[in-house]
Formats: structure tokens, sequence, C-alpha cells
């Protein structure tokens, strides 16, 4: 530990390019820093700095020795507190975004079980269909079922795919009929879920065919609740992830159509600030929200 003191310094007054300065940084005498830099160069045998009255800077031995140093004192730091914070109670605040129905279907069952494991943490919680600036808005964490994200910006955590079904209710297909193929889609009310609640297309895909639906033309809507709830009432056909309708699905208030024709997948996802360690409570809850969406409800 005294060698690598001896580094610290070391690099300090290569930084500083002055001692007294390096012991200013460091709340250390002058002649404390000095002495720790000549024991230093002592033990290594080598001259690591050029000092003068003006000034002082580094020999070409001393550049090379900080250049790769340097990266091995910031490593051998970045291990240190990860085994600290691994070995310490998970606490602090974690501020999350979600979509409205995966919050309301999935998140208090998982906030509850996680503060149980993790009482020292907290949470803000915030549900939007927006898909937010997670930098800007101020976020540490957001959840996300979306294609494959393509941000380069941002840190990603792919957790599972999210299924999604074209469904109808009884009702509604006795008045209007079952759509066979994705053409017949054309004759029939297609509900769209969509973010400024306009339009959307559907792209349907089977046995290498590809197929194009415009929903929307009649209702629109941003939030996946209410589509599943109009589609409940007869009011078309929607395409939603299986979690938002497998409740109506179970008890016969909707029905599944066009079985055979799937849509892009979509990915349950957890996004992040770009951060060069991921904090240890954000780790905690990743880790514990994917396992509960993996294996003890899986979507």
């Amino acid at each position: 530990m005294n060698d690598l003191n001896g580094i610290r310094i070391f690099l300090a007054v290569a930084q500083q390019r002055s001692f007294v300065a390096a012991a200013r940084q460091l709340s250390m005498t002058a002649p404390t820093v000095t002495r720790a830099v000549g024991a230093l160069e002592e033990q290594l045998g080598v001259q690591l700095l050029l000092r003068t009255t003006r000034q002082v800077s580094l020999t070409s031995a001393g550049a090379v020795y900080a250049a790769r140093i340097e990266p091995l004192v910031r490593q051998f730091d970045q291990v240190a507190e990860e085994v600290r914070e691994q070995h310490s109670d998970a606490v602090g605040l974690i501020r999350i975004n979600a979509p409205l129905s995966l919050g309301q279907h999935l998140l208090p069952d998982v906030l509850t079980g996680f503060r149980v494991e993790f009482p020292g943490m907290s949470v803000s919680l915030s549900l939007t269909d927006r898909f937010i600036d997670i930098v800007s808005e101020d976020f540490d964490l957001a959840i996300r079922v979306s294609e494959p994200p393509r941000d380069k910006s941002t840190i990603w955590r792919k957790i599972c795919r999210v299924r999604r079904i074209l469904v109808a209710s009884p009702g509604y297909l006795a008045t209007f009929g079952t759509p066979r193929t994705p053409e017949d889609l054309d004759g029939h009310t297609c509900l769209a879920y969509d973010e400024e609640a306009i339009s959307e297309t559907w792209e349907l895909t089977s046995a290498g065919r590809t197929r194009k639906a415009r929903a929307g033309k009649l209702l629109a809507a941003n939030n996946g609740e209410i589509i599943a709830r109009l589609a409940e009432n007869g009011e078309g056909i929607a395409l939603l992830p299986h979690f938002i309708v497998e409740d109506a699905l179970a008890a016969g208030r909707l029905e599944q159509i066009l079985p055979d024709w799937k849509p892009p997948e979509l990915w349950l996802t957890l996004y992040y600030p770009p951060y060069d360690r991921l904090p240890m409570r954000l780790t905690k809850f990743s880790d514990f929200f994917e396992n509960y969406v993996t294996h003890i409800r899986p979507l």
C-alpha cells in the first residue's frame, strides 16, 4: 500500500507539474510529497521528474511510467470500489420511467419484492408511453417495450422478447366476420396504438411473406389499455402485447385472430444514461427485475 501511495503522489505531481500544488491537492506537506517521489525513484532506479526552481517536468522515463501506471491505478480503484459495493448494503434512490400499461401490470409486485429484499432502497416511478430522453429528463433507468434498440448514446440491457398478437371481441367477429388473411383487414376497423394517437402500419409476416395493413382510420390512442378496452367493446381489431390482453383472452372477452401472421418482434429493455460503470443500486434493481420477468412472471 505504501508503494501505491507513492505512485499516487507521483501521478499528482506529474499532473500538477508542481510539488507544492500536488501537496495542496493531496492535503499533504510539500516535503512529504518530495520524499515520497524520491523514494519511488530510488525503488525504480530511475529519475522520473526534472526539478528546477521554476517548474517540474517529466523525464522520458517518467512520461512512459506515468502513461502506463495511471490506467492501472484507475483500474485498481475501480475494482476496490466494486468489491466494497458488492459487500455493502444497497442504498439510495432510483428514478425509474416505464410505459403505463407495463407499469400497471408488472411494477407494483416488482417494487414490493424489491423493497423487501433491499429495504435501504427507495424508488421514484414515473409512467408514460412516450419515449423519453433519459439524460435530459433526469432518470436513472427506463423500462421500454420497443423494437431492438439502435441508439448508441445510452446503455441498453435486453431482458426478453415481448409477444404481440391480433385480437378482437367475439361480438365484433360475429358481426363483421373473422379475417382469414391480412388482406381481409382492409375491410375491418383496425385500432391504432400510436404514440401520437394518429395511425400505425401493421407489418405481418408468415412463411417468408410480408403484408401490411393500415390501422387508425377511425380510432387511435396512445395507450394500450385503452385500445384493449375498445377492442373488448367491439370497436375493432387491435395489435397489442400479449401481457395487456392475457386476462381478456382467458375470460373470453377477446379472441386471437390470424395467429400465423407475426408482427416485428419487440423487446422488453432496460436502458440507462451513459455511465462509465453502472451504479450498484441500478445493477441490483436490474438483476431483480430480469429475474422476475423471466422466472417469476414471464411475459
